[in-house]
């Protein structure tokens, strides 16, 4: 990643990240000419600064912090927490798009009050000429549902609900960890203790992912057969009777 992808990706500045990089809390990029390249590992470390803003840390506590793991004999342990629960969850890449881009997945449903509220929901981020998308994956299938006649704003209220709800199915996930699993060991949590909290953030990912699609399977058959098989059964009845077909 550039330094506005990144920035924008871990949801803070340019300013912040250079001013990181100044104080030492943040490691320099790959220079490739003269353009500096981001990867996970800064985005983690981003996050993790972040987190602990929000905590109450200062800057010159997070600088103190850092030094101490980096001076201390578990770093490598203490860095592999922090990547598990920095890094990315999804396997997904950011991509930025241009405008053209967008307007030829979306066409005229792509209007400047449609373009606004998916900024608000941090699903475009201006950066540079164009945006960065979260989810290219989300986006192309906000087009299939416009294709398919659904207008795009309601696609975007229906995202909106569905953020809202995702939201609330992981705080209960993250809630019953920190509760059972990190609660207990006190804070700081004992050095010994790292590796395997590091292990469970790592073991969420795919038993959060493997729960929440059984479910969502089970909810999508139920609302497909209660909802589209009875419109399904009303248009093909008519239809049935009079090409004289008997009632099974």
């Amino acid at each position: 990643m550039r330094i506005d992808e990144l920035a924008a990706e871990a949801g803070t500045t340019v300013r912040n990240v250079r001013a990181y990089q100044e104080r030492g809390l943040l490691p320099p990029p790959r220079r490739q000419g003269r353009v500096g390249y981001y990867a996970a590992a800064h985005l983690a470390r981003l996050r993790l600064i972040g987190t602990l803003l929000q905590r109450g840390y200062s800057i010159a506590n997070i600088g103190e912090l850092l030094g101490a793991w980096q001076r201390g004999q578990d770093l490598a342990q203490l860095l592999g927490l922090e990547a598990a629960i920095g890094a990315p969850w999804g396997d997904e890449l950011s991509a930025v798009m241009g405008t053209e881009e967008l307007v030829a997945l979306f066409g005229a449903h792509l209007t400047r009050e449609v373009a606004a509220e998916a900024q608000r929901l941090d699903l475009l981020v201006p950066v540079g000429d164009g945006f960065l998308v979260r989810s290219p994956g989300l986006l192309r299938a906000g087009a299939e549902l416009v294709r398919a006649g659904v207008p795009l704003e309601v696609a975007l209220a229906q995202a909106s609900e569905l953020r809202g709800a995702m939201e609330r199915v992981a705080a209960g996930f993250v809630e019953l960890v920190a509760t059972h699993v990190f609660d207990p060991l006190g804070e700081p949590p004992p050095a010994a203790e790292v590796p395997r909290l590091a292990a469970v953030v790592q073991r969420l990912r795919p038993l959060v992912r493997q729960v929440v699609d059984a479910e969502l399977a089970r909810a999508m058959e139920r609302q497909v057969q209660a909802t589209l098989s009875d419109r399904i059964g009303r248009a093909l009845g008519p239809r049935g009777a009079a090409h004289g077909a008997e009632p099974s």
